[in-house]
């Protein structure tokens, strides 16, 4: 059952069915390939990011010690342009965005079982009126969500393999980030672990 968590964050739990999950796996495999996993780093400091990632799309977001957050449309290490957003995102995306615009990146976060991601805001984009659309495949995490300014109140959602949510509206710069990866929860990845998804659109339609 579609649930809104608040206004602009809805949550669409178990959207993918197995056989598309499986589908979608094959696709990034196949994207990984092309663009391989990397390691970012913070900005300043270099301190390297606890997920591995690449990216889907014509664009693909980044980071480094150097030149910090941003999008690019070359992988950082082969220079090679990133691979396309497979049709079964665009058709998510289409499906549950709401917007009309389709997103230009896809960024891929890989998360062992000891990964996390503290709270952070998606705001390198812009176009805000796009909401992120995410989608997550694998073992389960907790989901922590605030406000749209760092400190205050929280709240936890377990996301499942399958699970698709949307912040956009008033909450799409909201804090959020990964708490803790539930091994063992899906046998979708062999070796376990899970991968997240993020459709974003980064420039206004009109660019």
């Amino acid at each position: 059952m579609v649930t809104t968590i608040r206004e602009g964050i809805v949550f669409h739990p178990q959207y993918l069915d197995a056989a598309a999950q499986e589908a979608l796996l094959r696709h990034i495999r196949e994207a990984a390939k092309a663009a391989p996993l990397f390691t970012p780093e913070m900005p300043r400091t270099g301190k390297p990011f606890s997920v591995r990632m690449t990216n889907m799309g014509s664009l693909g977001w980044v980071s480094d010690r150097e030149n910090g957050y941003r999008y690019q449309e070359a992988h950082p290490v082969t220079g090679r342009p990133w691979p396309p957003i497979p049709p079964l995102l665009l058709d998510l995306w289409r499906d549950v965005s709401g917007y009309a615009a389709p997103p230009e990146a896809c960024l891929v976060n890989f998360y062992g079982s000891s990964a996390r991601m503290g709270l952070h805001q998606d705001r390198d984009e812009q176009d805000l009126d796009a909401p992120v659309v995410s989608v997550s495949l694998g073992d389960s995490a907790l989901f922590r969500i605030g406000g749209t300014v760092r400190g205050g109140k929280t709240q936890s959602l377990k996301l499942a393999s399958g699970d698709v949510l949307v912040f956009g509206g008033p909450e799409r710069l909201c804090f959020h980030g990964i708490d803790r990866i539930y091994p063992g929860t899906s046998t979708l990845l062999k070796d376990g672990g899970r991968i997240n998804l993020t459709l974003r659109r980064v420039y206004k339609p009109s660019h």
